[in-house]
């Protein structure tokens, strides 16, 4: 069943309004059984080499006063509990944020986003000091939405042997989601529900439901982190 209280993450402008909520959530909860009656949406499980991926969590978002930042210090608790796990079990660990440019191209997609980013703003990409990033654990820099477009991140994990991934951080409907759609063809994906989120509350439920049911699992994070800790670590 999907959590119905109010999320303790997002922008308030971008909440679902109190008396729509339980029927939506009961609506999503609805569909997903009869997903399920069809053969759809059914469990991927863990497989015995995990990596663990945490998405964009950088000061330019974990910070809500910045232009698409949002409050979201459960998320990044969340993320540091599974974080916490992953390095004690001795799995991979790897980071995201936005590979600034300004002398890049723009793209269409700049017409219906346009960044609030100079180069003096650039230290806003820097992860969230509460994550305390080690030097072994991979920084991914990265221009678009997916974790593996354009990017190296593919070659590390099969080179790692890695057959599941841990996706953590945001946001829901768009970092998030897009890794997860490029990664289920390789990998198995596993979503700890508290370690995701976004700033808009019915985009973060519409699309942790269309992962649950297309393309991973979405999983407490408390049985996320028992599992990590049954794993064993790669030679």
């Amino acid at each position: 069943m999907t959590d119905s209280s109010r999320p303790d993450f997002g922008s308030p402008d971008l909440a679902l309004p109190d008396e729509i909520r339980d029927p939506l959530i009961k609506h999503l909860d609805e569909l997903q059984e009869r997903y399920l009656q069809r053969g759809w949406g059914y469990r991927v499980g863990f497989g015995s080499r995990p990596a663990l991926l945490v998405i964009d969590l950088a000061l330019y978002w974990t910070q809500p006063h910045n232009q698409i930042g949002t409050s979201c210090d459960s998320i990044v608790e969340a993320t540091c509990d599974v974080l916490a796990a992953s390095r004690e079990a001795g799995i991979p660990v790897f980071f995201t944020s936005f590979n600034y440019d300004p002398a890049d191209p723009p793209s269409p997609q700049n017409r219906k986003l346009v960044m609030d980013l100079s180069p003096e703003k650039v230290g806003l990409l820097e992860l969230d000091e509460r994550l305390a990033r080690r030097p072994t654990e991979k920084l991914i820099l990265k221009r678009y939405a997916s974790a593996f477009k354009a990017t190296n991140l593919h070659e590390m994990l099969t080179s790692l042997g890695v057959d599941t991934l841990i996706v953590t951080g945001l946001s829901t409907s768009h970092c998030v989601y897009a890794t997860c759609r490029d990664a289920t063809d390789s990998f198995r994906v596993i979503v700890p529900r508290e370690a995701v989120g976004e700033r808009c509350e019915i985009m973060h439920r519409v699309n942790l439901l269309d992962i649950d049911i297309d393309l991973g699992d979405v999983m407490d994070a408390a049985d996320v982190v028992n599992a990590i800790r049954q794993t064993t670590a790669p030679a």
